[in-house]
């Protein structure tokens, strides 16, 4: 027998005219907006799956988007105990969820390209600094630390700032193979996000790969957005961090420190 759920752990289906807002997290109990959270449903086969669009049908159950937080769920068979019945969550479950969000990341990057709002290679990227047309800025997770320290140059010589902190995006969670399929050339280790609505969706889907991977300490249970490019942090200050400030890195939604290191 399966203990019952709470009636707060499944919703009613996708996109229902009473969809919340806001839902309880199976594994940490706590209610956080929906867009912290993976949604799952079971398939007809009996299997767990992560429904990233919440859009298939089916009871769902929501988890914090922390890939230690769906480790948890598989190891305490958290699953089974919310849908209250056998279900299939293997053990991949959560590195299967990080490959579909790079994916998506990645999926985002080739409309930005397409939109004619990303441009690659060092001379394009350093030209849409020096022009303030870039928003954020792209370095290969496994780039050269020259290029990057050139660039950080040009960085702060438009800005006049020596501390070389600036208030767009620097990110690093995609791979030079990654970036070379998102666009469609070879040997990508640089690129700019221009703005843009489709630039905006890619920087959201790096949120979202961000926060899935930086947040590997289960009773912290705070799901960081982005760590503000003004305050750096790695991945054992975040877990050190109370929960003021938190939240307060969650309220930076668009800031995404180099997280290249967290790939792995």
């Amino acid at each position: 027998m399966f203990a019952a759920a709470d009636a707060a752990d499944l919703d009613d289906g996708p996109r229902t005219k009473k969809s919340a807002t806001e839902r309880m997290c199976a594994v940490s109990r706590q209610v956080r907006p929906t867009g912290e959270l993976i949604r799952f449903v079971v398939a007809p086969t009996g299997e767990v799956v992560a429904d990233l669009k919440r859009k298939l049908p089916g009871r769902g159950l929501w988890i914090t988007a922390s890939r230690a937080m769906v480790e948890q769920a598989v190891r305490r068979k958290l699953f089974a105990r919310g849908f209250k019945r056998d279900v299939k969550a293997g053990p991949t479950l959560a590195a299967d969820i990080e490959r579909l969000l790079v994916q998506s990341a990645c999926d985002a990057l080739a409309i930005a390209a397409k939109a004619r709002q990303v441009v690659s290679g060092f001379g394009k990227v350093s030209s849409a600094l020096k022009s303030r047309e870039a928003v954020a800025m792209i370095h290969a997770a496994d780039g050269a630390a020259d290029g990057i320290r050139k660039l950080d140059a040009v960085s702060r010589q438009i800005d006049g700032n020596e501390t070389g902190l600036r208030d767009f995006p620097v990110i690093t969670v995609l791979n030079s193979e990654e970036l070379d399929l998102a666009l469609g050339r070879s040997n990508v280790i640089h690129a700019a996000v221009l703005a843009g609505p489709a630039g905006q969706t890619f920087l959201s889907r790096c949120q979202i790969l961000v926060r899935y991977r930086l947040v590997d300490d289960g009773d912290a249970a705070e799901a960081i957005a982005g760590t503000p490019i003004n305050t750096p942090k790695d991945a054992a200050d975040v877990d050190a961090a109370d929960e003021e400030a938190a939240d307060e890195v969650c309220a930076n939604a668009h800031n995404v420190e180099r997280l290249g290191r967290l790939n792995g």
